[in-house]
């Protein structure tokens, strides 16, 4: 199975945000529409792409092969392979890369990227001791509840520290008691997304 994309566009976009979506720590299993994570970056895509077009950005939802990290290396292959669509299709575009959970974590391995202008985290998934190196060069946006049971608020303000201290330009923002899967508080999680892509666009 191959990744494929989602895509919201507009008629001359002068920017796209790439969506990513959230997946489980091991599964090699295809992720197809019952995926409640793809599911999940499916309805925030819907929810956030009016005014992301008011501002002239497409919107792209990466759907990867697999369900799992899996030590990354297939996640940032589809991430990588769609910054290359991106490329392809329109140009040298400039891209707001916008993850949730996995797609956070897959999302910081790719920012190096040269079209990547920056991320937009949701809820991210930053192990302690994930390498900060590929997201020094663009500013990092987070946002985590302290609720969350399955991704920690204090890791990701300790990755957003790490990333500080190497010369980076990185925050996290408290979304109070809201948990991992972007339902509690919906419209908050809406609107620091839209927010936060909005100032990162050139």
């Amino acid at each position: 199975m191959s990744p494929s994309l989602t895509r919201l566009d507009v008629a001359h976009p002068r920017a796209v945000v790439l969506l990513l979506h959230g997946g489980k720590e091991t599964s090699r299993r295809p992720v197809d529409a019952r995926s409640a994570s793809w599911a999940r970056m499916a309805a925030l895509q819907r929810d956030v792409s009016p005014a992301l077009h008011a501002a002239g950005a497409s919107t792209w939802l990466l759907r990867y092969r697999t369900r799992g990290w899996d030590g990354g290396a297939d996640k940032v292959a589809d991430a990588r392979w769609a910054l290359d669509e991106v490329r392809s299709g329109l140009g040298e575009l400039p891209v707001v890369l916008l993850g949730h959970s996995m797609g956070a974590r897959t999302a910081v391995h790719v920012a190096d990227d040269p079209a990547v202008r920056g991320v937009v985290a949701l809820a991210p998934w930053w192990p302690l001791g994930e390498p900060v190196d590929a997201a020094l060069g663009v500013p990092l946006r987070a946002a985590h509840g302290r609720r969350d049971r399955i991704t920690s608020y204090a890791a990701s303000r300790a990755f957003a520290a790490r990333v500080v201290a190497a010369g980076g330009d990185a925050s996290v923002r408290s979304m109070g008691w809201a948990g991992h899967y972007l339902l509690s508080r919906r419209r908050a999680w809406n609107a620091f997304a839209t927010q936060q892509v909005l100032a990162l666009l050139p």
